[in-house]
């Protein structure tokens, strides 16, 4: 039986503080094969929130789990109204400077590979290539009946079609998708089964609670083996689905360097923590190397919102 999601812990007390200095970043990077895993706080900057930070959405939001979606129809209602109210304006982010530096050190040559941790599609967004999307993507749906898998768009079509009028003000977009919706708000929003079977779908994301298919995460394994570092961007690594593979970089003794503003789970294997905003710190490690960031990339929304 899985346990209920860890969503905080305490940071210990007797780690150094974060610094701003970003010359152990550029140095990783020049010397090539750094293995990126980033997490939500590298898409706040492109205005979804994170979790945890200060304002993140686990002050006012407790995050959808596999347990209580699976257990019945009226907790899957309430995560389709909000879902599919938030997907309208998570689809319209735009990548950041942030997932423009990471592209394009991509582009030179000097990655290893991507891991994120994010469901927002932003990395693609921006240039980067081969992305390992950890915990799934909201761009797509899956029948936990049948396991077919459909485009987002579709489901949005449908869900429109079958709730006319559904437009409610949503007091907040999470990192996941999900709006913040009240039971009222939600009322009596009607949810869709699958086009193939009639069953039940589902997000193609790991919900808290959800393992991470076992192929995915021995691919990231294999990535970290292969790695000379590893560079985590923006995660608290509060939950093992990325802390994991900061534990294996560094029982390697491959240097593990983290850019987060805050502490996070993982700085007791770091050789560093960056206390600096992400998209700061990476277009000036970007700009020590002498590579250019700017808005010259794909620039593509995450995920074409509906239309309506």
């Amino acid at each position: 039986m899985r346990m209920r999601p860890t969503l905080s812990w305490t940071p210990a007390q007797d780690l150094p503080p974060g610094t701003t200095d970003l010359q152990p970043v550029a140095d990783a990077l020049a010397a090539g094969g750094v293995l990126v895993l980033s997490g939500a706080g590298i898409s706040t900057e492109s205005g979804i929130p994170d979790y945890r930070g200060e304002g993140g959405s686990l002050s006012r939001h407790t995050p959808m789990t596999y347990q209580d979606f699976t257990a019945g129809a009226p907790a899957r209602r309430r995560y389709w109204a909000r879902s599919h109210l938030g997907w309208r304006t998570f689809g319209r982010a735009r990548p950041n400077a942030g997932h423009r530096a990471v592209a394009a050190f991509g582009r030179r040559g000097l990655l290893a590979g991507v891991i994120t941790q994010n469901v927002d599609g932003l990395h693609q967004a921006a240039g980067s290539e081969d992305v390992v999307e950890l915990h799934g993507s909201l761009d797509r749906v899956v029948c936990l009946s049948c396991g077919a898998f459909s485009p987002r768009r579709e489901l949005a079509r449908r869900l429109e079609e079958a709730n006319p009028g559904f437009d409610p003000v949503a007091a907040g977009i999470n990192p996941d998708g999900d709006a913040d919706l009240t039971d009222e708000q939600v009322g009596d929003f009607r949810v869709v089964p699958c086009a193939i079977c009639g069953g039940i779908l589902k997000p193609d994301v790991v919900f808290f609670g959800e393992n991470v298919p076992p192929r995915r995460v021995e691919h990231c394994r294999a990535l970290v083996r292969e790695a000379t570092s590893l560079l985590v961007l923006g995660s608290s690594l509060t939950v093992m689905s990325g802390l994991r593979f900061v534990r294996q970089a560094a029982e390697a003794d491959k240097p593990v360097l983290i850019v987060n503003r805050d502490p996070t789970r993982g700085d007791r294997h770091a050789l560093v923590r960056v206390s600096v905003p992400l998209g700061a710190a990476l277009t000036g490690v970007a700009d020590r190397l002498g590579i250019p960031v700017g808005d010259d990339g794909p620039g593509r929304p995450a995920a074409a919102p509906p239309t309506s």
